[in-house]
């Protein structure tokens, strides 16, 4: 007898699915501390122990929704340019994570310690940039990470203020000259 498996697309996901959508609606209408598993279970048409046995707080839950929201829905802009590709991530990065749902995606994702998946779709981003210039020399996933949305999301968690865009251009000449 073998073990069933979930099903891409299944029931499974649409659960998921509709439980996103529940938080982001519910994020949209009201005011984030009112937000709670009751109300999310509600709206979605679930029991608030489908959430607790699949994400076990709110704080996880907020997280993977800010998680799926932060995967990019298309490749880096391509300028031609390795220099150009990196300034405009760098700039549509800046942009997004600054505004105020950006900021609280970053927060959800440093509340429910997971770090570490915004550090691989940023990796990926930025190596599928350095994966179109093959002949030219450059630095590596690491080195950008480090020298330039390291000190972004630094800024923006915080500081009183995000970086400037002058800031964040000096910060891309310096990764790149190195």
């Amino acid at each position: 007898m073998t073990t069933p498996t979930l099903r891409p697309g299944g029931r499974s996901a649409r659960v998921q699915e509709s439980i996103h959508s529940a938080v982001r609606e519910l994020l949209e209408e009201q005011d984030r501390a009112s937000v709670t598993v009751p109300l999310i279970a509600a709206r979605a048409g679930v029991t608030p122990s489908t959430i607790y046995r699949r994400w076990g707080d709110l704080s996880a839950l907020l997280a993977d929704v800010a998680l799926a929201r932060m995967q990019p829905d298309n490749e880096p802009i391509n300028t031609g340019s390795l220099r150009g590709d990196i300034t405009t991530w760098a700039e549509q990065y800046l942009d997004e994570m600054t505004s105020e749902p950006g900021r609280c995606m970053l927060r959800d994702v440093q509340a429910a310690l997971k770090p570490s998946y915004c550090a691989t779709i940023i990796g990926s981003q930025l190596q599928t940039i350095l994966d179109r210039y093959p002949d030219e020399p450059k630095p590596d996933v690491y080195h950008l990470t480090n020298l330039i949305a390291a000190p972004t999301v630094f800024r923006i968690l915080f500081s009183e203020a995000p970086l400037e865009i002058e800031e964040l251009h000096r910060l891309v000449e310096i990764a790149l000259s190195q």
